[in-house]
């Protein structure tokens, strides 16, 4: 036996495991997607369960969580040193296992008391009717225990997303599990937010409940993080305590090799903002209906302009305007010093503007489809004569660009929902380029993605600018915006607050932009 889970074995010596998964292995449509994977869980521990996209994380999860069944002969699961099977999901909640899911699952037109509260039994009068007060009040206590003032009789679709987030989180603990399962858990919350959060998942440590946590923020995995076990390909790599390894140990383990200068720029923009070049795109007092107030700057061909600051500050909303899904109240957008009239995506599309949403399976995916439809959907036209698809020609640009941006597939024909995230982000950036724009907007473009994907798609965004491409990229990671970015924009509450260039910008400088507004 290996020191190292002699180690391990001492440490768990004087407890049981919640649960045990042994052998776990899975297979779809004849592809084994996982092999003889292996995890344990304790009492009052937080596990951190590392890989890449397309690793396998979320098909153990889904196993775990009752979504799916491992194959026949695939392994066991043991809870609490019994082995056991469930139903469906319903039954492994009943049992003590509840998800916080990546992507939100809740009712838009419900309230939020009726989303917490959503698959549990509702208290009725003698008539039979719903006692709406206590409704509210049971998930009151709830959003109470999290240090929340949301109300609970607000609607979900009033919600921001970070809002919504915690919503989600709410009803995973309005049940009382003894194993929580939080996928991305702070993919959409604020700094205050996230530190909610973790004060949350420290008191559920001191209840005794086991929670694995999947995240791709090398700084969350190391500060709340007990244990860790590495998935690489379908297979179980490495488990072991955090204290015994690092961050350039575990992107090892993820992705089998060294990912060196893992959000640096190798060839900045030499884009002269005050040399007299034409901007590509320039925006004069650009204000909305909702939060944008007075935003005024200037892109430049080949330049990877990063666009920071705290959520809320206006970013996404700044835009979805200039691509025309909102309205401008006031302010002008030139492209290529030209004043422009975007009143919609079509119009923003047809003076070269592609939108890479925060969103890419609500608002920038059609999921039912295959691979190929999604990547030609920008450009269907050009593919068409008189209502018909030439489908050689679609096959054929599709391949290029299936091949140029290394998206991974089965075949052009797979369903796009069956693709890891780093792989959809890829084919939601190649069906906008499919237009060939001169500008790009990129909202949140890596949110969700491993390590790996990552790179690749810093790599994708640089080589686009290199070839000339002016690009406005949305992140809320800062070292992210710093390794990318030619020049860096800081909003704050709809405003404007400050310009860095490369050399000068700092995450403290940065923050403090970001925070100015507050």
């Amino acid at each position: 036996m290996a020191i190292k889970e002699k180690v391990i074995k001492k440490q768990h010596s004087i407890k049981m495991p919640v649960l045990n998964m042994e052998g776990i292995s899975k297979t779809f449509s004849g592809v084994k997607v996982l092999n003889n994977v292996r995890m344990e869980l304790y009492p009052g521990e937080v596990h951190a369960l590392m890989g890449e996209n397309g690793a396998g994380k979320s098909t153990f999860m889904k196993i775990l969580a009752g979504i799916h069944s491992p194959d026949h002969d695939g392994g066991t699961i043991y809870l609490k040193g019994q082995p056991i099977s469930w139903k469906d999901p319903v039954d492994a909640r009943n049992k003590g296992i509840s998800v916080i899911h990546q992507e939100l699952n809740l009712s838009p037109n419900l309230t939020i008391s009726e989303n917490i509260l959503m698959g549990s039994t509702f208290p009725r009068n003698r008539l039979g009717m719903v006692k709406w007060d206590e409704v509210h009040e049971r998930a009151q206590k709830v959003l109470d225990s999290m240090g929340s003032n949301l109300s609970p009789r607000q609607l979900v679709s009033t919600l921001s997303v970070a809002q919504q987030q915690m919503v989600e989180i709410a009803r995973a603990l309005s049940f009382k599990a003894e194993v929580l399962i939080m996928d991305e858990p702070t993919a959409s919350l604020t700094d205050k937010e996230i530190s909610k959060l973790f004060q949350i998942i420290a008191d559920l440590k001191k209840q005794g409940v086991a929670i694995v946590y999947i995240s791709h923020r090398m700084d969350e995995i190391f500060k709340i993080s007990n244990r860790y076990t590495v998935l690489r390909d379908g297979e179980w790599i490495r488990s072991g305590p955090i204290e015994e390894t690092n961050p350039d140990h575990l992107v090892k383990l993820m992705v089998g090799r060294d990912l060196k200068d893992l959000f640096n720029r190798t060839k900045v923009s030499e884009a002269p903002p005050s040399y007299g070049a034409t901007p590509v795109l320039e925006l004069k007092n650009v204000s909305d209906n909702t939060i944008v107030k007075d935003v005024s700057f200037k892109i430049y061909p080949g330049e990877i302009v990063g666009l920071a600051g705290l959520v809320g500050a206006g970013r996404t909303e700044l835009v979805r305007a200039l691509f025309g899904v909102s309205t401008l109240k006031s302010g002008e957008i030139y492209v290529d010093g030209k004043l422009v009239n975007i009143k919609s995506p079509i119009n923003a599309m047809a003076n070269g503007i592609a939108h890479v949403p925060e969103s890419r399976k609500e608002q920038g995916l059609f999921l039912s489809m295959s691979v190929k439809e999604n990547l030609l959907m920008a450009e269907l036209k050009r593919h068409s004569k008189s209502g018909i698809v030439n489908w050689k020609q679609v096959n054929a640009s599709a391949d290029q660009f299936i091949q140029e941006l290394n998206i991974k597939i089965a075949s052009p024909e797979q369903q796009v929902s069956n693709l890891s995230g780093g792989n959809q982000q890829k084919v939601v950036i190649a069906k906008w380029l499919s237009i060939s724009p001169k500008v790009l907007l990129l909202d949140e473009p890596t949110r969700g993605v491993d390590i790996g994907a990552k790179t690749e798609i810093h790599k994708i965004v640089s080589k686009l600018a290199d070839e000339g491409l002016a690009v406005l990229m949305i992140s809320s990671e800062l070292p992210e915006v710093l390794g990318v970015s030619d020049r860096i924009l800081v909003m704050s509450e709809g405003k404007l607050t400050g310009e860095l260039s490369r050399d000068e910008a700092t995450q403290e400088k940065i923050m403090h932009l970001a925070t100015r507004g507050e």
